[in-house]
């Protein structure tokens, strides 16, 4: 299992919900605090404001589904498919995610800070408008992603494949571009001068 960042270990649970079958349910308004979620098939659930705090998920199927104004925080994912699923204006600060997959993931405003992706191949999700502060990118994987107006302030993308990937709008201010892949990445005039300086480069206006 992916650690959480500087070594944190997961918050114990307290009961468990095992191989049950929530497809199509309307969840919204739950909530749950420190479940242990197992084998749970949570295909195109609706869900409107439902809460979950420092829950685990291992093995549960979010495919299709659509969560809006809710809260994940501080959970874990493990082994969790999130094919088409959609967040938005949802609050998963905290939150780690080990061995997951994400085609076609959605994500529009919220609060994704502090969650730990590391390794995660986001290649065709997009991601916009969301602060993702401190996030744990390393090594993920984003060529082809869109990743707009996202807040990315300390987060660590180091090794992270950002190739052909779309971060207009987005703050790059603590990318290290020698150490991330860039090839082809749609960037904006502003973003250009902070990689330009974040490379030793001085930017003056032409004479």
């Amino acid at each position: 299992m992916a650690e959480r960042r500087y070594g944190a270990p997961a918050p114990p649970t307290e009961t468990e919900v095992r191989h049950e079958d929530w497809a199509c349910d309307d969840i919204s308004g739950q909530e749950h605090t420190r479940v242990a979620f197992h084998d749970v098939d949570l295909t195109e659930v609706v869900n409107q404001g439902a809460s979950f705090a420092e829950c685990t998920f291992s093995d549960c199927r979010f495919n299709a589904s659509a969560h809006s104004d809710a809260a994940f925080v501080n959970c874990t994912f493990t082994n969790c498919s999130f094919f088409d699923a959609a967040f938005t204006g949802c609050k998963l600060v905290g939150s780690m995610f080990d061995r997951c997959t994400f085609g076609l993931l959605k994500v529009t405003g919220g609060d994704w800070s502090f969650v730990g992706l590391p390794g995660a191949d986001l290649s065709k999700s997009e991601i916009a408008g969301v602060r993702m502060r401190e996030a744990d990118l390393t090594g993920a994987k984003c060529a082809g992603a869109t990743l707009r107006q996202v807040d990315l302030a300390g987060a660590l993308l180091h090794h992270t494949d950002l190739t052909r990937a779309d971060l207009r709008g987005s703050d790059l201010s603590t990318l290290d571009p020698l150490t991330v892949t860039l090839r082809e990445a749609v960037i904006d005039p502003d973003q250009a001068v902070v990689l330009a300086e974040a490379l030793g480069l001085r930017v003056q206006p032409a004479l």
